[in-house]
Parts: structure tokens; sequence; C-alpha cells
């Protein structure tokens, strides 16, 4: 009996292996973890063969995440968030060089904070044009306390505390700032402009007192340093102290509740972050509503 005509008994050609992320690619070379094929470009080296990039992208979501020792995610490397800053208050430095309205823009005036509210934040960032050594020491001192901070804290807590502190060093500075009655108390602190990351500072430096004395570590260096600093507007004119007070009070209560919290309600932080800013904004409120100003005042 013959076979019909054309007929074979050759079994199919196989079809070669694609990577699943580029189809018009070939590869003999699989994934360890889910077996699929992988191309070039699509492999990672593993301690037995290779994986692919889906399986290395899921391994890093499940896996558990480097706290610091009061919950924030773990900062290695450079102090990234303290460079910034830095990097941010010499542009601004440069820019007051360059054109005034930079300063008359950022810098905190009581009397213009209720209608401009950033500048409550962004005086952290201004500094004096004409005392370069003003800009100098509070980088000099941010970067000390920074890299101690933030590795400390975790980027994230370690920029809030800065920017929290930077609140409360304006705050301090509004609540305390004299309120001119009468023709011969005018100008007054209140439409006096007042510039410089020394708040912001001030917070760090107090950060550092609460932090260590929760470690158990050692205090008085940092102590010190505070008592020198408090003591300078005493001798040196010129220098806002209430920002300063301000910034110390409020960087020590921010870091008392991370502290207090501790890295097991490190999901509580925020919130508690949020409620020592809430009350600045209330102390700066009921400020602006007691202060009672006359229409040739604020006309100028």
């Amino acid at each position: 009996m013959s076979s019909p005509t054309g007929s074979s008994s050759e079994p199919p050609a196989a079809t070669p292996p694609v990577c699943p992320r580029h189809p018009d690619r070939e590869s003999y070379t699989t994934c360890q973890r889910c077996g699929r094929p992988a191309c070039g470009e699509c492999q990672r080296p593993a301690a037995v063969g290779y994986h692919c990039v889906d399986c290395v992208k899921e391994q890093q979501r499940s896996a558990p995440v480097a706290r610091s020792v009061f919950g924030g995610r773990a900062a290695t490397g450079r102090p990234v968030v303290t460079i910034a800053i830095i990097v941010a208050c010499v542009l601004v430095y440069l820019g007051q060089l360059v054109d005034d309205r930079v300063t008359e823009e950022l810098a905190f005036v009581p009397v213009l904070g209720q209608d401009e509210p950033w500048r409550f934040v962004t005086a952290a960032f201004v500094h004096s044009p004409t005392q370069v050594m003003h800009i100098l020491f509070n980088m000099y001192a941010l970067w000390i306390c920074g890299q101690y901070l933030e590795p400390l804290l975790g980027r994230a807590r370690f920029v809030a505390l800065y920017l929290v502190a930077a609140v409360g060093g304006s705050v301090g500075y509004e609540l305390l700032a004299s309120v001119p009655h009468d023709a011969d108390s005018y100008p007054g602190g209140w439409f006096t402009p007042t510039v410089g990351a020394s708040g912001a500072v001030f917070g760090l430096f107090a950060a550092v007192v609460v932090l260590n004395r929760h470690l158990g570590r050692e205090v008085t260096p940092m102590l010190m340093m505070i008592a020198i600093n408090a003591a300078i507007p005493f001798f040196v004119g010129g220098i806002a102290w209430q920002a300063h007070l301000g910034g110390a009070i409020t960087g020590a209560a921010v870091a008392a509740v991370i502290a207090a919290l501790g890295r097991q309600r490190r999901e509580y932080h925020w919130g508690a972050l949020a409620g020592v800013l809430v009350v600045l904004v209330g102390l700066a409120i009921l400020r602006y509503n007691a202060v009672t100003l006359s229409p040739q005042m604020l006309g100028g």
C-alpha cells in the first residue's frame, strides 16, 4: 500500500526561545528564579547563574528596608540632603549678590508674614549679603550636624526636622519681636527683616542633645556649643536671638516626639511632626490677631 504523495515523517522544527521583554531576541540563557529566557540586556548576575530584571525588581520590593535607629530609611554614603540644603543656600546667596530683590522677597518680616507665609521658610535659605561669615558659619554648623543627624534619622526625617525648625525660628522671631505703639518706638522688630539658617541650625543643635540623651550618648560638647552661640547676641548687635530660641525649642520638640515614639511606632512620626507644625501655625495666628497697628505705621 502506497503512502500519499508529499507526506513526511520528520517532526516540525522547534521554535527558538525568546526573551519575554524583547520577543525579537533569541535567548538560551534562563533566569534561575522563574526559568524564563532572558536576553543579554535583561540578565543580571546572581550568586548562581543569572536572574531576569523582573525577578530582581520583585526581590527588591519584597526585601526588608534597612532602618536607622529611629526608624527612618537608613541613609548611607554622603549626606545628600545636607549637601542639597547647603547648595541651595549658596545659590540663593549668589542671587542676593546679583539682585537685592532676592533678599527682599525671601527674608522674614513679621509685618509681611501673614500675607506672605512662604517667608517663614525661605528666610532659612537667605543670609546677609554684606557679611560672608554669616553664611560660612551657618553652613559649617549645618554640615557638622547634618553628617550626624541625617544617617541617625534618615533623610526624610532630617529634612523635615530642618524645615520645621526653620518655621519655628521665624515663629519665635514673630512672637518676641517688639511691636511699635507710637512714633517713638517705630519701626521696632515687627518691621525689621531677619535672614539666616541659624534658627534651623539651632534646631539641629537641640535635636542632637535630645537624641543623644535618649541614646545615652555624650551631650556636653553640644550644650557648650549652644551656650556659646546663645551668648553671642549679648556682645554682637544685629543677631535675631528670638529666631535662635524658636528654632531650638522646635528642634527639641521634633526630636523628642521622634525619640518618644521610637522605631517601633515610626508610622506615627509624620502625624506627630504635623502636630508640631500645627502648633507653630496656631501660635503665629494668635500673635497676628493680637497685634494692632495704626494705618500710619502700615503705610510706612
